[in-house]
């Protein structure tokens, strides 16, 4: 809005503007068009998560594919997010002390599976990192909702007790 209003009141549109007011100003997003961006990016996400699920069997390229497409899922879930509180927010929020080792491991499953499948060429060591992965991804997720690790870190310590 506050560019519209340099334009028609003549101001020089060429001004410099930093990249922190152009991020800014592409976030300006109503509720409601963030909540359905939410849920856009995160339905693709598990979509792209089902496809490579799918695709794990297919001769030779399977393991590519479904490592490939199960990590595009995650980012897509991890990245719909930033629809909701915007993507500052988000990183911001993502590195705090609550969750800093929580995004660490997942971030680090996430490029460990890429590199299992393409570099290393180790389709079993892939679909470990690929079951890390879910499970970083899982324990990253419930740090945001209140007292649920202490909840799920309970319910272990009693089943394995």
């Amino acid at each position: 809005m506050d560019k519209l209003r340099r334009v028609l009141s003549g101001r020089d549109e060429n001004e410099e503007v930093g990249l922190t007011a152009q991020v800014m100003d592409g976030t300006t997003l109503s509720f409601s068009t963030r909540v359905k961006w939410f849920v856009i990016c995160f339905a693709a996400g598990i979509l792209c998560s089902i496809l490579g699920t799918a695709l794990l069997f297919l001769p030779k390229a399977g393991i590519k594919l479904f490592a490939v497409f199960y990590t595009l899922g995650n980012i897509a879930a991890i990245s719909s997010t930033c629809f909701l509180m915007g993507p500052f927010k988000q990183l911001k929020r993502m590195f705090e002390p609550t969750r800093l080792l929580a995004t660490i491991m997942m971030l680090l499953f996430l490029v460990l599976t890429l590199c299992a499948v393409f570099w290393w060429n180790k389709k079993g060591l892939a679909i470990i990192f690929c079951i890390l992965q879910f499970l970083a991804m899982t324990w990253y997720s419930i740090s945001y909702i209140p007292f649920a690790r202490d909840a799920v870190i309970k319910c272990f310590t009693t089943c394995l007790s």
